[in-house]
């Protein structure tokens, strides 16, 4: 105790502050690495004139009361102030589209990474460069923009991400670190950099527009882990934290996407490693150790927070329909008079899936609550399904939908592991899915054919992992490279719980996505029936 109390009065923890879709959490670090402190915020976008969106107001005071309440945590455990800090790092979902003019007032509403309205921009520009680019991306929004003949795109001055932005309004810097600027604009993995060649088609492709912009002025500067990307500024100061307890000056690092530090959270930003976040959608990372064949429009080419190339596939989908029938039952139980421990009837319901038939007995079931690009639908019907001689139970209905959450995910995944040939050491799950010990995991490594792991500390997220670059900026030795850094002073060489794969469960989950991809026909028809 008076170890952590001596490291924030001297101004030694490590602050990182993400903004999910849902929550801004902010986590405090010591010097070993290890959450002292934590605050959060709940939020929620809100759709406005067809545009997923939040305020200006909704991000700082989302961020000044998340921080406040990390302050509080520390003074009922500590008993002290924050007044100085090591560092601070700040991260957010990625992608998306925040344009400023020269006098920094933002010309349109923030649109988030969830809108689903530059469809005609993702393509043409993945003809132009060869390469995919998908609609969440800046230059798709931006692209977009100018297709639509939108009043403000010559006024555009700058524009970012929602870290970025945040970055840049408490340093005055306007940079990105690499891994969320490839959710912006393809990075050339060679030079750690937007791709130059990439940026001359762009600026070709619109010159006769005549904008009075070239794109390179408008994009953030791209800075690497372990980078400084600026300090705290008086007026920054007084942003995070309005009482004034903070002072300024600290440095802070390189802001990076939320699928760079799902990387750092759990240790997978070295080449043949990945992992797979699971929640209300599903992302998997895998770092590539060479190129892919060829251009594949269900795969997104990223890169780690130090550069390396990942290949990405995001779906919009996982666990909210899975939590739907598990809130039926949660009713069905009420109705008996029967108060319900919702920990125990999640983790009841998907142990009762591991008692089911491998192919889940013939059943199926979507669990698209929007659209999901992968498998080419714009919108999604929830649905659930099954043949009169289909072996209908609890465990099948509970394994088919434990399977379904994982369906367009494994149909990318598919591409990369089976028809690129990617190779993989160590596959490492967080995210919700994951939280009933061994059945998420089960199921993942089923869909994989892979070993995977599962760690304690994956639980801090994101928030944790932005505090471990900005641990990584200030503690680094001369040289250590990020992947050294946290295998020796973060996690210890601990690879978490392993589950190799069970051969009937890949055999059934095989089984199961050829019944998957044979009812598409069912699901566009419910589309196009259920307005």
């Amino acid at each position: 105790m008076s170890d952590v109390k001596n490291t924030i009065v001297n101004g030694k923890a490590v602050l990182g502050i993400e903004f999910g879709s849902t929550r801004i959490k902010a986590v405090l670090v010591d010097e070993n690495n290890m959450p002292i402190a934590s605050g959060d915020h709940d939020w929620e976008n809100r759709l406005e004139n067809g545009v997923w969106t939040y305020t200006l107001e909704d991000i700082w005071t989302g961020l000044q009361d998340c921080y406040q309440r990390m302050t509080e945590d520390v003074k009922e455990k500590y008993g002290v102030a924050v007044e100085k800090l090591a560092a601070i790092g700040f991260s957010a979902m990625m992608h998306g589209y925040l344009a400023f003019d020269k006098e920094g007032n933002l010309l349109v509403p923030f649109r988030t990474w969830r809108n689903t309205i530059t469809q005609e921009a993702s393509e043409a520009l993945t003809k132009v460069f060869n390469f995919h680019v998908p609609q969440r991306w800046s230059i798709a929004h931006l692209y977009q923009a100018i297709l639509n003949g939108e009043e403000h795109v010559p006024q555009v001055d700058f524009f970012t991400t929602l870290d970025g932005y945040i970055h840049w309004q408490l340093t005055g810097e306007k940079v990105l670190g690499v891994g969320s600027a490839s959710g912006m604009f393809p990075i050339d993995s060679t030079i750690k950099d937007y791709d130059k060649a990439m940026i001359q088609k762009f600026d070709e492709l619109v010159a006769p527009k005549g904008f009075p912009w070239k794109l390179e002025h408008l994009l953030p500067k791209v800075l690497l882990a372990g980078d400084k990307a600026g300090v705290l500024t008086e007026e920054g100061a007084k942003k995070l934290d309005p009482t004034g307890t903070l002072q300024a000056g600290c440095p802070l690092c390189p802001p990076e996407g939320d699928a760079g530090t799902g990387m750092l959270a759990t240790n997978s930003v070295k080449q043949r490693t990945g992992n797979v976040s699971a929640g209300t959608s599903v992302f998997a990372m895998i770092v590539l150790e060479k190129a892919l064949k060829r251009v594949h429009e269900e795969i997104d080419m990223v890169t780690t927070p130090s550069g390396d190339a990942v290949a990405m596939v995001h779906c919009n989908n996982c666990t909210s329909d899975l939590n739907a029938w598990v809130n039926i039952f949660k009713e069905f139980a009420e109705s008996f008079g029967i108060d319900v421990d919702m920990n125990k009837l999640f983790g009841t319901l998907y142990n009762k899936a591991l008692e089911g038939d491998k192919d889940c007995g013939g059943l199926l079931a979507y669990n698209y609550f929007s659209g999901e690009h992968i498998t080419g639908f714009e919108e999604g019907r929830p649905m659930f399904v099954r043949t009169p001689d289909s072996k209908f139970s609890l465990a099948n209905f509970m394994r088919a939908n434990l399977y379904t959450s994982l369906g367009a995910l494994k149909v990318g995944l598919d591409i990369l592991l089976k028809e690129e040939e990617v190779a993989i050491d160590r596959i490492t799950g967080h995210g919700g899915l994951f939280k009933t010990k061994g059945v998420g995991q089960k199921i993942l490594a089923a869909a994989m054919d892979a070993t995977v792991s599962v760690m304690k500390t994956a639980g801090e997220g994101g928030a944790w992992g932005i505090a471990l670059l900005a641990s990584y900026m200030v503690n680094k030795d001369a040289g250590e490279a990020l992947e050294n850094y946290l295998q020796n002073k973060v996690f210890g060489g601990d690879e978490g719980e392993k589950m190799d794969p069970d051969p009937e469960d890949v055999k059934g989950f095989d089984e199961f996505i050829k019944r998957y991809r044979a009812g598409f026909p069912i699901e566009r028809a419910a589309v196009d029936a259920l307005k």
